[in-house]
């Protein structure tokens, strides 16, 4: 019998003000057979720190996130007294 756990970043998603929601996927196998899924969902701001997101994620984050989208979002923020 051979148990192995696999994670993988199974959606993302952008929405309007550019804020990148993500969905990663843990799978537990046994002998290549799934046993077991779990989902974690996980949100980012335009110029959040991006530590320890996975890179595909991160990909997305750098193409989206332009000078104009931050700053819309940042303006957003400050005019609901964020």
């Amino acid at each position: 019998m051979s148990l192995t756990k696999t994670t993988v970043v199974d959606q993302i998603t952008v929405t309007e003000n550019g804020t990148v929601l993500y969905r990663e996927a843990t799978k537990i196998l046994e002998n290549d057979v799934e046993i077991s899924k779990q989902y974690h969902r996980s949100s980012l701001t335009p110029a959040q720190d991006l530590t320890g997101v996975p890179a595909n994620v991160v990909a997305i984050c750098n193409t989206v996130w332009t000078a104009e989208v931050i700053a819309a979002y940042q303006a957003a923020q400050a005019n609901q007294g964020v």
